[in-house]
């Protein structure tokens, strides 16, 4: 059997494609560590300091910068410089006064959004369980869990967490009528508002229809919805999100004047 080779180690070419990284600039990359996002949807914290905030030149550089507690992420310091960062994540730089969010461009790409300082973290709730003394636990997206004593959050649902304290300060239903996020498929980086769920009873997973600012409407996964906001975003999104919106607007006024 011939020899694998280290799995501690990651070539750029291997690199997922949600990382605003080249893939032929260099051989090797950083692999994430184990934590809270899977390596497909996060980006190792080296190459957000490195690679696309250019606070450091180098990969010893970033490390220094990581190692002397510099970098917060959900306001808790971070000096793993393999910390995997990913959708939804605050990053704050205490010495540049600097605060990112987290986000997905329209190319699937996870990109860094400046934000204010006392801005919320957005979590979904992926799954929910009674666990002893009849408390209900919601396991986040991001792998954190939170223990309450009522019972009024269902799976879907995002929630919009003080950090670092964890605490609920709003919640946001997966209904009709709310702003949602697309996270995957083909309309990954759209936002539209929420038409029509489909409960499929049998093996098929969940759809759901969303419409977009330019009344077109289009059907993807329920779990590749991500509320951002009841009626509107309540959280400010990146600039390729609003663009692709006006940009079909726009087509479709041309094309009614064409014909």
């Amino acid at each position: 059997m011939a020899k694998m080779g280290s799995r501690k180690h990651l070539k750029r070419y291997k690199a997922p494609k949600t990382w605003p990284i080249h893939p032929k600039e260099d051989t090797w990359t950083v692999k994430p560590s184990a934590g809270s996002h899977a390596i497909v949807d996060a980006i190792p914290l080296t190459l957000v300091i490195r690679d696309i905030l250019k606070l450091a030149d180098n990969s010893r550089e970033a490390k220094r910068i990581i190692n002397s507690g510099n970098v917060l992420v959900d306001g808790r310091v971070v000096k793993d410089y393999k910390f995997p960062v990913g959708f939804q994540d605050i990053i704050e730089i205490p010495k540049t006064e600097e605060v990112y969010r987290v986000l997905l461009d329209t190319k699937g790409r996870l990109q860094l959004h400046p934000i204010d300082e006392n801005d919320s973290k957005l979590s979904k709730i992926v799954n929910k369980s009674t666990i002893k003394g009849g408390k209900t636990q919601l396991n986040l997206h991001d792998g954190k869990n939170i223990t309450l004593d009522e019972n009024d959050y269902n799976v879907g649902d995002v929630i919009s967490l003080k950090i670092p304290e964890q605490e609920i300060k709003e919640v946001y239903h997966l209904d009709i009528g709310a702003t949602v996020l697309v996270t995957g498929g083909k309309h990954t980086g759209e936002l539209g508002t929420v038409s029509e769920i489909i409960e499929n009873k049998s093996s098929n997973p969940n759809t759901i229809i969303i419409e977009n600012s330019a009344k077109d409407e289009f059907l993807t996964l329920k779990d590749y919805a991500f509320v951002v906001g009841s009626d509107a975003p309540a959280i400010s999104l990146l600039e390729v999100n609003k663009w692709t919106q006006w940009m079909k607007l726009e087509s479709k006024k041309l094309l009614s004047v064409l014909v």
